[in-house]
């Protein structure tokens, strides 16, 4: 059996996906970038970079199946472009080598933030968006990578494009900005909220959902990867009870949370320390995420479920590792 190459695996997705690849049987290799360290995954491992085209000839040389899941997850970088190095230009060269290696099926990981939502309805792989409407340098280079995935589906290479939603579990290492909410609450660092939404998913099940993409899924097409439509608020609420924190009660007007995002942001440009509230996070939260995932249901056989038992192995997953 050919290996899978898995890019990301460092990561919060690619961790849980590489591990059902092994549970599965699946021979898996795994691309690693110099320095990073990838936990507890018993998997062959191959030193490169997504902007170095020629680790990544090496990485794919092979490979039956591409499972592309490294991004630069961050709302707020001192220098924006290192976000499109990686995730524009990377993509494209990873797709590159996959397409002269002959790779039988590439998965990639793209994001909900690519997903028009419609005013007082939730948004689908149907609703049109351009990139005028991706707030940061964040989503504006996951959209542009998205558009390289998709040309490369145009062209004869088997693309299937998966769009999680914010995903919610254990073994969130660094973490993702969704983590870091939970974290925030269970230290007691979160006094109020914005009246924001966003979709919940176990990253279990979107592991899973990566997995059927790969088995069913069709070149070209977008499957957002998600569960329940939450308001912040309710988040908060189903935090209380699997952590033992109280939820905050206070909601704060937008206005406020732009202009700390707003400072926050201006002194981290001066010091190169990361904002506590980056003002890219704050502008994204004027809208709620609100998303359906009917298509992945029917078409991938995608069943998630609530996100409840995922926020509480969140929660004992940061408290049993030192985070808190």
């Amino acid at each position: 059996m050919k290996p899978t190459l898995v890019t990301g695996a460092s990561g919060f997705i690619g961790w849980h996906v590489t591990s059902k690849l092994i549970e599965r049987g699946i021979p898996v290799r795994l691309l690693v970038r110099s320095g990073s360290v990838v936990h507890d995954l018993d998997a062959e491992r191959v030193t490169g970079d997504l902007r170095d085209a020629a680790s990544l000839e090496r990485a794919v040389a092979g490979c039956g199946v591409v499972f592309h899941i490294a991004a630069d997850y961050r709302l707020w970088a001192k220098d924006p472009s290192e976000l499109y190095r990686s995730n524009v230009d990377g993509t494209r060269n990873l797709l590159k080598a996959a397409r002269t290696a002959g790779v039988e099926r590439v998965v990639y990981t793209s994001t909900v933030g690519c997903i028009g939502i419609p005013s007082g309805s939730p948004g689908d792989e149907t609703v049109s968006v351009d990139i005028d409407e991706m707030k940061g340098a964040y989503k504006r280079s996951k959209y542009q990578a998205e558009q390289v995935a998709i040309d490369f589906a145009k062209s004869g290479l088997p693309v299937i494009i998966v769009n999680p939603t914010a995903p919610v579990g254990d073994h969130d290492f660094k973490p993702t900005p969704t983590g870091k909410i939970i974290l925030d609450f269970i230290r007691g660092n979160m006094p109020a909220f914005l009246d924001t939404g966003l979709n919940l998913v176990d990253v279990r099940d979107t592991a899973e959902g990566h997995l059927l993409a790969c088995e069913r899924g069709k070149s070209g097409e977008r499957y957002i990867l998600g569960c329940d439509n939450l308001t912040l608020e309710q988040i908060f609420g189903h935090l209380e009870k699997v952590s033992g924190m109280k939820a905050p009660r206070w909601r704060i007007p937008y206005s406020v949370a732009y202009a700390a995002g707003m400072a926050s942001t201006s002194w981290a440009n001066l010091t190169g320390h990361e904002p506590r509230a980056p003002l890219d996070a704050v502008k994204m939260a004027r809208k709620k995420m609100f998303v359906s995932v009917a298509k992945a249901e029917q078409e991938l056989g995608f069943r998630p479920g609530p996100v409840d038992a995922a926020l509480g192995r969140a929660v004992e997953w940061f408290r049993a590792n030192g985070y808190v």
